[in-house]
């Protein structure tokens, strides 16, 4: 995949005062409850509603900035950070990659008399991008100004400013830049980011018949709502079709047949019904058990033909039987081909069957930040080398017997 997201940093974003998290094709967050795990993706969805709906709904939707920024510590903090870097646009490679960073900085003032202290926040931001040999071009973003430099062998040839409102963000607005200012690298880097899809199946939902578009090359909803007319759409593929029930039967040995039953109305919608063996009548996906509604819908996702450039799933085993994440950890490595891949879990038994290069050890401290990783992957590689990683299928090994069992190897 030559366009990818390498690394992200974070400071002062909820759990996460200071992380830097590689990040490849397949990515998983292992760890307990608690941990952070969820804040990574989280950081995505922000970014994302920045793009769709500009910094300030974006906090506001959150709670403000309070409850965006680290809640532990004796102080609370005045700035937080985000940082991304991509090889996302024409010119960049993994030696001379893009970078987008994001700082927002609360600043407080007296009020009035018998008045509470306002505060006012400040967003600053910068887009490095490389263009063509020995040349480069930086946008920085300030107060209401957009400053675009273009360099070359480290000597600026060029800059022009552009008026910018004070608490929009360029990820937002940049787009509309020309070319010949940088607009097509924003743009690139704002496509992506907004296409990126945090998906977490919600069974109540996936499990209702839903409105059918017939061909209209709609995308899985992020909680499996239209899961029925999503895999409708894919039975309409033979190859992906067939490839996807032999999935799901691997898993679910009762499972003869998916078919789909139309209903008319206003609108037309589509129901899932699942052919059993040994019943006498079909059961309606209404009816299946919560961990059949959640494979199906994991299964939906990786199947998917036309995925998001980053997909983040929470808590990708839950309600899954042990025997099926050996195909879950191959369907992942296989869709990650298509698009990357970031995944959350606190299961030992899926992190066993997970390369070194894949997995991100989660922990945290008596402050309450996240560690991540809280392993380097030289440790993890070591883990590999003496067994701890790949054991037996079906081992009942605690994570904390894990990650003490990791931790032995870490350097003194």
């Amino acid at each position: 995949m030559a366009a990818q997201l390498l690394r992200l940093d974070a400071e002062n974003f909820r759990s996460l005062r200071d992380v830097s998290i590689p990040l490849g094709d397949l990515t998983v967050l292992v760890g307990p409850n608690g941990v952070g795990k969820s804040n990574v993706l989280k950081v995505f969805s922000f970014l994302a509603d920045i793009i769709r709906t500009d910094l300030q709904p974006a906090l506001e939707s959150r709670g403000g900035f309070d409850e965006v920024a680290f809640w532990g510590g004796e102080k609370p903090p005045t700035s937080l950070k985000i940082g991304l870097t991509a090889t996302w646009t024409t010119n960049s490679t993994v030696n001379a990659p893009d970078n987008y960073e994001l700082t927002i900085r609360r600043r407080a003032f007296p009020g009035e008399r018998g008045q509470s202290r306002r505060y006012i926040l400040f967003r600053q931001e910068k887009f490095v991008f490389k263009r063509t040999r020995g040349r480069g071009r930086r946008i920085t973003v300030s107060g209401e100004q957009a400053t675009v430099t273009d360099t070359q062998n480290d000597r600026r040839t060029g800059e022009s400013n552009i008026g910018i409102s004070k608490l929009s963000s360029g990820l937002s607005t940049l787009p509309r830049l020309a070319r010949t200012e940088g607009g097509a690298e924003v743009t690139s880097v704002a496509r992506r980011l907004s296409s990126l899809r945090v998906f977490d199946v919600d069974v109540d939902a996936a499990r209702r018949p839903s409105r059918a578009h017939y061909g209209a090359n709609n995308q899985l909803a992020p909680d499996a709502r239209n899961l029925a007319d999503f895999l409708f759409e894919l039975s309409q593929d033979g190859d992906v079709w067939d490839r996807l029930l032999a999935d799901a039967r691997s898993v679910l040995p009762q499972l003869r047949a998916i078919e789909f039953a139309m209903s008319g109305g206003s609108a037309d919608e589509i129901t899932v019904i699942l052919q059993e063996k040994g019943l006498r009548r079909p059961t309606p996906l209404a009816d299946a058990s919560y961990g059949t509604v959640r494979l199906l819908g994991l299964l939906a996702l990786l199947y998917d033909p036309h995925p998001a450039a980053l997909t983040c799933v929470e808590e990708i085993d839950h309600g899954l039987h042990p025997q099926a994440l050996e195909l879950l950890v191959e369907r992942l490595r296989e869709a990650s081909r298509r698009s990357q891949f970031l995944v959350a879990t606190h299961s030992p038994a899926l992190a066993d069957r997970l390369r070194p290069e894949e997995l991100i050890i989660c922990e945290r401290d008596a402050e309450g930040a996240s560690v991540i990783p809280a392993l380097t992957r030289d440790i993890m590689r070591a883990a590999r080398d003496a067994g701890l990683i790949d054991a037996p299928e079906g081992t009942n090994q605690s994570y904390t017997d894990f990650v003490t069992d990791l931790s032995r190897l870490a350097p003194e």
